[in-house]
């Protein structure tokens, strides 16, 4: 199960790279002036560095008490930004 672990988080850690590219692009959002679906879309993506660090902390502290599958369950929280960019991006 370290391994697994290991294996996302790294994962993660290279996910971060394009985040701040996306986060820096998403205040474009702003361009036409202050709207709620403007500040929905910076708080979900500001959110997910902070989803990734609760996580993955979470995960280690669990990882002897819990299940293995709860663990990853856990861990794969911030692949749900991933798979809706990836979404997204296929979508468009």
């Amino acid at each position: 199960m370290k391994s697994k672990l290991i294996i996302i988080q790294g994962f993660y850690l290279l996910t971060l790279l394009p985040w701040f590219l996306i986060w820096g692009l998403s205040f474009m959002v702003f361009d036409n002036g202050i709207s709620v679906w403007g500040i929905s879309i910076m708080t979900i993506v500001s959110l997910y560095p902070i989803a990734v660090v609760i996580c993955s902390i979470l995960s280690w502290l669990l990882k002897e008490k819990v299940k293995p599958l709860n663990t990853f369950l856990i861990s794969a929280i911030p692949l749900l930004w991933v798979i809706s960019l990836v979404a997204v991006i296929i979508g468009y």
